[in-house]
């Protein structure tokens, strides 16, 4: 029986769209010294080569992977109401040894 394949979206996003905002945690900051790794939240519509384009394209820097999260939103309450946070997706972008991005 032949597995579903996903099908890709015809949808093209510019490098600022791909990119939100980087992701400025303790966490982070110890990865993007040690490791010279930095986190972004991205686009949910944004695949790894996505990624990858954008963060050379906006920052002038060579990517050597991208790993990629799909992040559940968490349960919020207000007075009697229950709901969630937003869904969203983070990338995790290694980036060559020269190069470091200033940001963080």
């Amino acid at each position: 029986m032949p597995r579903h394949i996903p099908q890709k979206t015809s949808i093209k996003l510019e490098s600022h769209q791909v990119i939100l905002k980087p992701l400025v945690t303790e966490k982070g900051m110890h990865r993007s010294t040690r490791c010279n790794a930095y986190a972004f939240e991205v686009n949910r519509l944004a695949t790894k080569s996505d990624v990858k384009v954008a963060v050379e394209d906006l920052f002038e820097v060579k990517v050597l992977k991208v790993r990629t999260q799909n992040r559940k939103g968490k349960p919020r309450r207000t007075k009697m109401r229950f709901g969630y946070t937003k869904d969203w997706k983070k990338a995790i972008v290694t980036l060559d040894a020269e190069h470091r991005i200033e940001l963080f």
